[in-house]
């Protein structure tokens, strides 16, 4: 073995070998010592992390991200997509876990936990001077006996499921919860495999969308009460007193509910107080004319992006429309995608196909908090 670090090797004031090739301050590493030691050493490292959060009883840790954004969790996928692995071994195992998460769902943690403990045990090996390709070959042939092993681990009928009976996709579900939420993994797979099976597409399986199943966290309740809904739960109150709505037409406005203001600067010369009531009544008369045909339309519940203003508010209760203030775009974006409505850019008069349909929508206290509940079939 050889080691060669960024020094200008000169023959004749020229660099020549490895060192003509690589920029001024490398660092060339080889032999058993500095290459594949210290490779070693640096997978261990990543699997030291992991391995203490391994399991139900596993700890968690805390991970601040280049964002400074603070994660607590135990979850070896998301410690291992927050750390910027950076030495080029340990970051071959970072992606190992990653498609372990990404093709699984789980067991990112046994991936870097094992990987790090057949490292620590090639390491000895090494010592003893064996050479690395020969510890890989008995590490094949463990491979193909462990293969051999796992046939007779499978669960029985686990080929056959019904992927549309949440009961029987409970029950496979029930090994990845309990190793997170030892205790509680009845309750919970029970929820995860209702919500699974309802939003799993009826022609294709594979089509499964991960997004499609939201958690909403409510601080204050037991996890006894948690509950699926086939639709969209907001953590916030409708705006106004009307609070349930029953079969009705959705608008969604992206911007807010108001009277259009001019996109240029305009001044309006009112020489008396006539001239003063008349333009006020004549913005209030035309905002009326316009809920008024929302209203005829059908219309039920407004969904507003931004905030809504008192007289359009007034005219919205007058008629009975619940209105709902949503400021993120993504759960705009969510409510558009569960009643099949379009998010219009301004206040305007919407188009029959802009309007989406909801079942059901009533305000709930749930553990101690207003929250809005969106029941579709």
């Amino acid at each position: 073995g050889s080691s060669t670090r960024g020094g200008p090797a000169m023959s004749g004031g020229m660099p020549y070998g490895l060192q003509a090739m690589l920029k001024e301050g490398h660092s060339h590493l080889s032999g058993t010592d500095e290459a594949v030691l210290r490779s070693i050493e640096a997978c261990r490292g990543l699997s030291n992390v992991a391995k203490t959060s391994f399991g139900p009883t596993g700890l968690s840790k805390i991970v601040i991200n280049h964002l400074e954004k603070i994660f607590v969790t135990a979850d070896a996928g998301t410690i291992n997509e927050e750390l910027d692995v950076q030495h080029p071994a340990a970051k071959l195992m970072a992606i190992a876990a990653k498609a372990q998460d990404k093709e699984a769902g789980d067991g990112a943690n046994l991936v870097l936990t094992l990987a790090g403990e057949l490292l620590s045990k090639a390491e000895g090996l090494i010592r003893e001077g064996l050479h690395p390709t020969d510890v890989a070959r008995g590490y094949d042939r463990a491979l193909q006996e462990c293969l051999a092993n796992m046939e007779g681990m499978v669960l029985p009928d686990s080929d056959g499921v019904d992927m549309r009976d949440p009961a029987q996709v409970a029950r496979l579900l029930t090994a990845a919860v309990a190793s997170k939420q030892q205790g509680y993994e009845a309750k919970l797979t029970a929820l995860a495999a209702e919500a699974c099976v309802a939003s799993c597409p009826k022609d294709n399986a594979h089509n499964f969308n991960v997004d499609s199943i939201r958690v909403a966290k409510v601080v204050g309740a037991s996890l006894n009460q948690s509950f699926v809904v086939n639709g969209v739960v907001l953590q916030r109150g409708t705006e106004g007193s009307v609070t349930a709505v029953t079969e009705g037409k959705v608008a969604v406005y992206a911007q807010g509910v108001d009277t259009q203001s001019t996109e240029t600067k305009a001044t309006v010369l009112i020489h008396n107080a006539d001239e003063l009531l008349s333009y006020h009544k004549s913005e209030e008369e035309k905002l009326r004319a316009e809920m008024a045909r929302i209203a005829g339309m059908g219309v039920k519940l407004v969904v507003s992006g931004s905030s809504v203003g008192e007289l359009a508010m007034h005219f919205l209760e007058r008629h009975g429309i619940a209105v709902l203030k949503v400021p993120s775009k993504f759960e705009l974006r969510r409510i558009c995608q569960v009643t099949g409505a379009a998010a219009l850019p301004r206040f305007a008069i919407p188009q029959p196909q802009d309007l989406g349909m909801v079942k059901d929508l009533h305000v709930k206290e749930i553990g101690g908090s207003r929250g809005t509940v969106l029941k579709q079939d």
